[in-house]
C-alpha cells in the first residue's frame, strides 16, 4: 500500500452501462410448464374479476337510482347514495387489475401457442402493470388510514361518544 491510498475509501469501479442481450436465453421446460399451468387460472381470475366489477357497477347504478328517485325515508335514500358512491369506484378498482390479470394469462397462452417473444414480453408487461397498480393502491390506502381515523374520531365525538 502506498502512502497516498486511503484504506477507508470506497472502492471505485468504472461506470459501464448494463448490456442486456435481446435473447437472454430460452425458457426451460419447467418454466414453460409453470406458465402453461398458470395461464388458465390467470384468465379465470381475470374474467371473474371483470364480471364481478360489472355486477358491482349495475348494483351501484341501482342504488344511485333509488337515491335519486327518492324514498319515503331520508335515511334510505342517503344510504343508497353512499352505497352507490362506494360500489362504482370499487368496481373500477377491481376491473383494472382483473384486466391486467386476464391479459397476462392470455398473452402467456398466446406465447405457448405461437412461440412469439412479443407475446411473452406483453405478458410480463401486463404482470408488471398489475403489481404496479396494486402497489399504488396499497400506498393510497395506507395514506388514507390516518384520514379515516381522524374522521372516525370526529364523528364519534360529534355523536357524544
Amino acid at each position: 500500500m502506498s502512502d497516498y491510498e486511503n484504506p477507508y475509501q470506497s472502492p471505485e469501479t468504472q461506470v459501464v452501462p448494463e448490456k442486456i442481450s435481446s435473447s437472454a436465453g430460452s425458457l426451460s421446460e419447467t418454466m414453460l410448464r409453470y406458465l402453461k399451468e398458470a395461464s388458465p387460472w390467470l384468465r379465470f381470475v381475470g374474467i371473474v374479476g371483470i364480471v364481478f366489477s360489472g355486477i358491482m357497477v349495475v348494483f351501484g347504478i341501482i342504488f344511485a337510482l333509488v337515491s335519486f328517485l327518492g324514498s319515503d325515508s331520508f335515511l334510505d335514500s342517503s344510504m343508497s347514495g353512499l352505497v352507490s358512491l362506494a360500489y362504482i369506484p370499487s368496481a373500477v378498482l377491481l376491473f383494472i387489475p382483473s384486466l391486467f390479470t386476464l391479459n397476462f394469462g392470455s398473452k402467456i397462452r398466446s406465447y405457448l401457442v405461437n412461440n412469439l417473444e412479443e407475446d411473452l414480453e406483453l405478458a410480463f408487461k401486463n404482470n408488471k402493470s398489475l403489481w404496479k397498480f396494486n402497489g399504488i393502491v396499497y400506498i393510497v390506502s395506507i395514506a388514507l388510514i390516518p384520514v379515516g381515523i381522524i374522521v372516525g374520531v370526529i364523528i364519534a365525538f360529534s355523536y357524544g361518544f
